[in-house]
């Protein structure tokens, strides 16, 4: 019986206030944390303000500034920056003692001593990252900020420099009470959510890579995340460890895991190359390969995290620790029945050539691949554990890389900003020409940190203009109107509230910035106001000059967004191979992956500029951490077996394995040193030739002719594979090698490979 109409039940209507509710929890969530910022930095740049003018410090604007510089949403992130920012003042002021002192009479040289200092520091802020760089910034301008005003009388150095610590104290002071005491938030509390989503997120991904159902550009997007995701918690934890001691004791695990999940992506990457070469290669044995393989691969992902009992938290982790250590011991024992099983199947088909060096290479890939995926699953679940057993882990720090090339020509930048506005103070005897110089040298060591210093600079410069009329309309409207502390924050708040606001999107932050120091500096109230609109007007048109000089340098003078800025990159991106063959093997992986990594973000940060960008850093990215991880292996192999290997007089000495390795490694360090098709296909003849030689060499040990142990020649063995896997690298047509696809129709037969 179908129900009458009248029992049919009425659509609910929605209550007026519903959407008031919404509208209300949607503002809570994405504009409140901001809001809340921006009330916390306005309360405390209005109390320092305050607190200075009762000390009667003489320029207490210099405390409001450093509270708008020094101002972070989160606690952590207040405390590391006012550390480094005392750190960069005193450094900065005892430069300036020493300067002045000893070039007290020659106001020339000091002047240039100081623009020397400057572009010292601005280098040091490019080489460094996060609240290090800031330090450098500091102490480049603050020994300006000191140094250039007392040039006319040298004799007040010591108490410029003494005034200028007390000052930026004094805002440092407050900026940390005020962000640890009034609705703080904490680097801390987000980490376990970060490290948490990672974990499950890269489970995924393994379990989608090794099956196989995500393509070449799902990979490339997640390994761009993943480089974000390295980096960005790196600068969380960096600040996490200053606000609470527990986060301090898990600094060196937390460190560890990011090691480790850098080395474990790496692997997987390897690994997936791999077996699409397998895929895509015209040997025949090649698919017999993957049938006997890949049955291990689709027993990884349910290790990590079963259906049946997900891992979410450190905690779950365990079992998944415990799983993989049963799969990694059982599986040599797997792999040799396997191989066995191969190679009879190889003989029945006729299909034996080159199977068991594919084989053997996937084997050892594999066995890395599970080895690091322990290593990061177990720093995982190590987070579970009370943190007293966690003092005890070894910290595996991320290594940044920026060449010094990149360095040297930030410095060379702020010589040349500065030199030309000192040239322009002296020849035209500007009255605002301190202030001109010292801004100058501020704005070049802010924007020189960023990863787009000429948008900065930029929005530096449309700040200083804003500035400009703001601070005319404050100082000769405003201020003879009002009386009292009071009302003077009346006046301020306006301003400050407007450019604050600015500071909080990405795209007006350099904008917001520039107002808020530039308006400190021109409007910024003293205990005396003083009333000059000529030397008012003067010191704003040098600020803004020396702003459009800051932004020209930057857009003209090797700017990061041309094509040079990348190829110094990717150059930067094949010395890390020259590295992994050359240099001390002490703390070689952390430099390899972090370096490897960082160079990848920075080639990310041109995305706006060269679209291509991303691409080529990533394609280079891939071939450096597959062929440098390869080479790192080739000599811990040697190295684990106690034999010095010989140098040979030249690369074409080859008598024995010992040299051909040898040649090996210095013909990879000339191709990724001087990358020609030339050279591509010398190192593609030695690696053949070292793994025939390594080959040979196998057989005479097994035959016992030479007196090799088992150890040895299951290392000899290895040590094929790694060349197996450098040889079919060279051989990708997708690699960023000179040559494209094409080389590989014109590459020497050899051994035969997966490529």
């Amino acid at each position: 019986m179908s129900p009458t109409p009248s029992s049919t039940p009425a659509p609910r209507a929605a209550h007026g206030w519903e959407p008031w509710r919404d509208g209300a929890q949607e503002w809570l969530s994405s504009s409140l944390p901001s809001w809340l910022f921006i009330a916390k930095t306005l309360a405390a740049a209005l109390l320092s303000l305050w607190i200075a003018m009762r000390l009667e410090l003489p320029q207490p604007r210099t405390a409001m500034t450093t509270v708008f510089i020094v101002m972070q949403p989160y606690s952590g992130a207040v405390i590391a920056k006012s550390f480094y920012r005392i750190a960069g003042t005193v450094i900065g002021s005892l430069v300036s003692l020493l300067v002045v002192g000893l070039f007290a009479h020659e106001p020339t040289i000091l002047l240039a001593a100081t623009i020397v200092w400057i572009a010292i520091c601005t280098a040091g802020a490019t080489r460094n990252r996060n609240f290090r760089s800031y330090a450098f910034v500091l102490a480049g301008y603050t020994a300006a900020l000191v140094a250039v005003p007392t040039i006319a009388n040298p004799d007040s150095i010591f108490q410029a420099a003494v005034t200028r610590v007390n000052e930026v104290s004094l805002g440092v002071i407050v900026s940390t009470v005020i962000s640890a005491l009034v609705f703080p938030q904490f680097a801390g509390d987000a980490l376990p959510r970060a490290v948490r989503s990672r974990f499950t997120g890269f489970v995924e991904f393994v379990a989608a890579t090794l099956a196989g159902r995500i393509d070449r550009a799902g990979i490339e997007d997640t390994n761009v995340r993943i480089v974000g995701d390295v980096i960005s918690l790196e600068a969380t934890r960096s600040v996490a460890v200053f606000e609470h001691p527990e986060i301090r004791l898990r600094s060196p695990i937390l460190m560890r895991m990011n090691h480790d999940f850098m080395a474990v992506s790496t692997r997987l990457h390897a690994l997936h190359q791999l077996f699409n070469r397998l895929r895509d290669g015209q040997e025949a044995g090649s698919s017999l390969v993957r049938e006997y393989f890949e049955p291990y691969l689709r027993e990884i992902a349910p290790l990590l995290s079963p259906e049946t009992a997900p891992v979410l938290k450190p905690a779950d982790a365990r079992a998944s620790v415990e799983r993989l250590m049963s799969f990694r011991a059982s599986l040599p024992q797997r792999l040799r029945a396997t191989r066995v099983q191969l190679t009879a199947a190889g003989l029945a088909a006729n299909q034996s050539t080159g199977l068991l060096l594919d084989f053997d290479t996937a084997s050892e890939l594999l066995l890395r691949f599970v080895d690091e995926l322990y290593a990061y699953t177990d720093s995982y679940a190590a987070l579970a554990k009370p943190t007293a057993s966690q003092t005890q882990q070894a910290a595996r720090p991320y290594v940044p890389k920026t060449g010094l090339l990149s360095s040297a020509v930030s410095g060379l930048r702020a010589v040349v900003v500065l030199s030309t506005v000192g040239l322009f103070w002296f020849a035209t005897a500007w009255p605002g020409g301190e202030l001109m110089m010292i801004l100058a040298g501020t704005a070049v060591a802010l924007a020189a940190t960023t990863a787009n210093p000429v948008r900065v600079a930029t929005g530096l410069l449309f700040g200083a203009v804003l500035a400009l009329p703001a601070g005319a309309i404050c100082v000769f409207l405003l201020y003879p109107l009002i009386d009292g502390f009071p009302l003077l924050c009346v006046v301020l708040a306006p301003f400050l509230v407007g450019a604050l606001a600015l500071t909080t999107h990405p795209r007006w932050g350099g904008v917001g910035t520039g107002f808020l120091i530039f308006f400190c500096f021109s409007a910024g109230p003293d205990n005396v106001i003083h009333y000059d609109p000529i030397g008012f007007f003067n010191n704003m048109l040098g600020i803004i000059f020396a702003n459009g000089i800051a932004t020209a340098a930057f857009a003209l003078i090797l700017p990061p967004t041309s094509g040079w800025w990348l190829a110094h990159i990717v150059r930067d991106l094949r010395r890390q191979v020259v590295m992994a063959c050359s240099s001390d093997r002490a703390g070689l992986p952390e430099r390899l992956e972090g370096g490897t990594r960082d160079l990848m973000q920075q080639a990310s940060m041109l995305a706006t500029e060269r679209l291509h960008a991303p691409q080529v850093a990533l394609s280079w990215m891939f071939l450096v951490l597959e062929i440098g991880h390869a080479v790192l292996e080739l000599r811990d192999e040697i190295a684990s077996m106690g034999i010095v290997t010989p140098i040979p007089a030249s690369a074409g000495e080859r008598g024995g394995w010992q040299q051909a390795l040898r040649a090996t490694r210095l013909d990879i360090e000339q191709l990724f040193r001087k990358p020609t098709v030339e050279q591509r296909m010398n190192t593609l003849r030695t690696t053949s030739h070292a793994i025939a030689v390594m080959q040979a060499t196998i057989e005479r040990v097994s035959a016992g002719v030479a007196p090799f142990n088992e150890a040895h020649i299951a290392s000899m063995n290895r040590i094929a594979s790694y060349l197996h896997f450098i040889r079919s690298a060279l051989l990708d047509p997708v690699s960023p090698l000179p040559g494209g696809a094409s080389f590989c129709a014109t590459a020497p037969t050899g051994v035969p490979n997966v490529a």
